[in-house]
């Protein structure tokens, strides 16, 4: 009899082994040299990765049982196989409390939270956290309100914090809202002076290494670059 493959069982559930199984033969050195420069623990390309996911489709309760094993790939391929609103709040605080590897919780704030019935309550909760890493979840939700929702947002308020407090804050914490205060200053023009002044007195990511082509993450920088961009010249 010709063997199962992962994609054949998938209409009566997939068993987590065969899915990790699959993970583990497309484990890549290569890869895993790249992505651990990053902060991220596995080996395999993202490309597959998601084939991989394309196959097995939505399936929630697989996805729980991937996330349950703490694997990171395994974890990956389970955000882009759940149901989003199918969580629970406590759920995905839960979630965002576990993944703390970068490309994890990056795939679960964008892809599951933001998608999420809970979002604005987490974001809420998640903001002034005393974990710097759930904290940076919060910041990436609040940048998002900036950009889509800032209706009751505070923006001077958050500038006000990200003065006092960016510059001394752990990576992934600072560079969320180093990200929040280019927002602010890309999509409020009221604010751009402020937030470019706060950029390049704190200095944050002014040196960081930009490959040709791209834009520096230098607030100042980032913000005139995107406000050209938008006004076309």
């Amino acid at each position: 009899m010709a063997e199962t493959t992962v994609a054949q069982t998938t209409k009566t559930g997939t068993a987590v082994a065969e899915v990790l199984a699959e993970l583990a033969a497309l484990e890549d050195p290569k890869a895993r040299a790249v992505n651990e420069k990053h902060g991220d623990d596995h080996g395999v390309n993202l490309g597959k990765l998601r084939a991989l996911a394309k196959r097995l489709k939505t399936q929630q309760d697989l996805a729980r049982e991937l996330w349950a094993t703490g694997d990171t790939a395994a974890r990956l391929v389970a955000l882009l196989i759940c149901r989003p609103k199918a969580f629970e709040r406590d759920e995905l605080d839960a979630m965002v409390r576990q993944a703390r590897i970068p490309k994890v919780q990056d795939w679960l704030v964008n892809y599951v939270v933001k998608k999420s019935q809970h979002a604005e309550a987490l974001r809420v909760g998640w903001f002034a956290d005393p974990d710097p890493v759930v904290a940076s979840a919060g910041w990436a939700l609040t940048s998002e309100r900036v950009v889509k929702k800032p209706d009751g947002l505070d923006l001077a308020g958050l500038l006000d914090i990200i003065e006092a407090q960016m510059k001394d804050a752990p990576d992934r914490l600072q560079w969320a809202m180093n990200n929040c205060l280019a927002q602010i200053g890309i999509e409020h023009p009221g604010h751009r002076a402020r937030a470019i002044a706060i950029g390049e007195r704190l200095e944050v990511l002014k040196d960081y290494p930009t490959p040709p082509n791209c834009t520096s993450p230098f607030a100042p920088i980032w913000i005139t670059e995107l406000v050209r961009r938008q006004d076309g010249k």
